[in-house]
């Protein structure tokens, strides 16, 4: 996949960019947002689930009620079968379910808080939703030509979890450029992301808990970005954990950095994966 590649089914989301109803626009950056993230794990949403979408938008249906015609479209046996050989079915579920938690006010930075972003996401998708991993694992990354990040051993991801979250919530933005804080923020999701705490699921995971702390903090970010630019954000966590000191690699945040800088303070980086390949 590349970064010129259109992501199925955002244009048509995109007309609602400057209605001239605030309430539309904003349920459709949301169900954008969704939508694009799928692209981490390279899945696309059917046609179904975008409809249902457009309903949610122009106000016939409620948020709660897409979930519901999601669950009870995949109790076929047959759509869910054919859906099943493309995981389909996952980027509908997840990406209905995305739409729901971006569409709540709420959020707490804690570790039980990011647990819990991983089990609403993924209940019934993963059977290990909302499950701390209990097994090593490697990802072979086309970034880093089939290399793999070092991810957290499993026998101390609650205690690094519980650590990272918790430096964080002592941490002070107070009197921070706009050019620290995206750096100090950037380095601290860097950080959640490489503990991969969970089987699959988390960059999609940690994506939203991100948008939702940045809401926290009273950043009004056009989260656009991540359903434009979710691979390349996938992309950006990996080599902000990836050392190969023979090969002369170290972890660079930059990347990161400029992704962030684009959401949050009207940056203009031309955000291409291919650029950050090692």
């Amino acid at each position: 996949m590349t970064d010129d590649e259109k992501i199925e089914g955002l244009a048509e989301f995109g007309e609602y960019k400057k209605a001239a109803d605030p309430g539309k626009s904003e349920k459709a950056l949301i169900w954008r947002t969704a939508i694009g993230l799928q692209k981490v794990d390279d899945l696309t949403t059917s046609s179904y689930l975008r409809g249902t979408a457009l309903r949610n938008i122009e106000g016939e249906i409620t948020i709660e009620e897409t979930g519901r015609i999601i669950s009870e479209y995949y109790k076929s046996r047959s759509i869910r079968e054919e859906a099943a050989k493309t995981r389909t079915d996952e980027a509908d579920i997840v990406a209905q379910r995305i739409a729901a938690l971006l569409s709540e006010p709420t959020f707490t930075l804690s570790v039980p808080s990011y647990i819990a972003i991983h089990r609403k996401l993924f209940t019934g998708v993963f059977p290990h939703a909302g499950k701390i991993r209990d097994y090593n694992i490697t990802k072979d990354e086309w970034v880093l030509n089939n290399d793999t990040v070092r991810y957290e051993s499993w026998d101390v991801i609650a205690d690094t979890l519980e650590y990272d979250i918790s430096k964080e919530k002592e941490f002070s933005y107070k009197g921070l450029s706009v050019e620290e804080t995206i750096s100090h923020f950037s380095r601290f999701i860097a950080d959640l992301w490489q503990i991969h705490a969970f089987g699959e699921g988390n960059t999609r995971a940690t994506a939203i808990f991100a948008i939702k702390y940045l809401n926290a903090l009273g950043f009004k970010a056009d989260n656009d970005l991540f359903a434009e630019k979710a691979f390349y954000f996938r992309n950006a966590l990996v080599r902000a954990n990836y050392t190969n000191l023979p090969k002369g690699i170290h972890p660079d945040l930059v990347y990161l950095e400029r992704f962030f800088t684009n959401l949050l303070a009207s940056g203009n980086f031309d955000l291409k994966s291919r650029e950050l390949r090692v």
